[in-house]
Formats: structure tokens, sequence, C-alpha cells
């Protein structure tokens, strides 16, 4: 039989110690699931604004493509009606207008909308755009909103967003100006 010294502990861990150290790093995986699924979130969100602002420059650079239409006073300009919400259902329908077609600058501002809105509702789903007049600048919590001031020589804005689950509404993220000054 052996005999413990006396005056001398034992080594080794007690229960107490590896209970508390799993605890520890228990908590540290937690914590990385935590940071990589906020990660993870960001990356779409950043995507999706991206593709956000691919959406709204296209709609922009089509309207500086048609300077005919662009030049109309703001209430005939096709380009400053656009408030479509890809909730309220299909896109409206436009006559075709390619660049060997002869077609006005009317007919091409409405096909472009077309266009614009089928890919906002194949690309966000509950997703709304509008192009419009506005110098006003973000609310008091800084976020945009969708309200426009309509102010003669205001830049004319395109304004994107689209509803995240688990949110009412959908809220402007990406808010571009397009041009400055004019009627």
């Amino acid at each position: 039989m052996l005999a413990v010294p006396t005056g001398r502990a034992c080594g080794g861990f007690t229960l107490a110690e590896v209970l508390v150290a799993l605890f520890v790093v228990a908590l540290g995986v937690a914590g990385a699931a935590g940071v990589q699924a906020m990660a993870m979130r960001s990356g779409r969100e950043a995507a999706r604004i991206a593709d956000g602002v691919q959406l709204a420059t296209s709609l922009a650079e089509r309207m500086r493509a048609n300077p005919v239409a662009m030049a109309l006073a703001d209430s005939a300009n096709p380009y400053l009606q656009l408030d479509y919400d890809s909730a309220a259902g299909s896109p409206p329908e436009a006559e075709a207008c390619f660049g060997d077609s002869n077609c006005g600058a009317a007919t091409l501002a409405g096909f472009d909308l077309m266009e614009v809105a089928r890919e906002l509702a194949l690309r966000f789903p509950g997703g709304r755009l509008l192009a419009c007049r506005d110098a006003a600048m973000p609310d008091a919590s800084g976020l945009p909103s969708w309200a426009c001031d309509h102010q003669p020589g205001a830049p004319v804005v395109i304004k994107l967003g689209w509803r995240e689950p688990g949110e009412a509404g959908a809220l402007p993220r990406v808010q571009l100006p397009v041009a400055v000054g004019g009627t």
C-alpha cells in the first residue's frame, strides 16, 4: 500500500477548476460564433447595397442617355414620375425600344423604367425605387426618407430601398444624385 506523504498536496485539477475552464472555453466559442454570424450578415448587407448602387447607377445612366426627356418640365418628365414598389405587383409594361428602333424620348424613358422596375422586382423583393427632385438632408436620426421636396433646381435623386426580414417597411438604403439644376 502506498502512503501519501503528509504536508504535500496531491497534483492534478479539482472538479471546480475543470468546470471553470470549460465555462471559459464555452464563452469563447459562443463569442466567436456570434462574431461569425454578424460578419456574415454584414457581408450580405454590403452585397445588397452594392447591387442597389449598381441598379441606381444603371437608371442614372439611362436618364443621362435620354437628354430630351430630362429636359422636359418635371411634371412631364417620365423619369421623375417613377415611384415603383415591387410589393405592389408586376412592373408596368412598356413598348419595346432599342437602339435600332425608331422611338421617341418618352417611349425610351418608359422602356427604361420598365426594365429597371423589372430588375428591382427580381433582385429586391419588397424593394422600392423612386426618382425625384430632393435637396433635403437626412432626418435627425441620420436616416434618409422617401419624402422629396420637389424644389425647382434641386438635384434629381434616385432612392432605392428594400425590406429586410422582420422590418415593417423599406427604408431608402441607396440615395444617388443624378443631376443638379434645371427645371
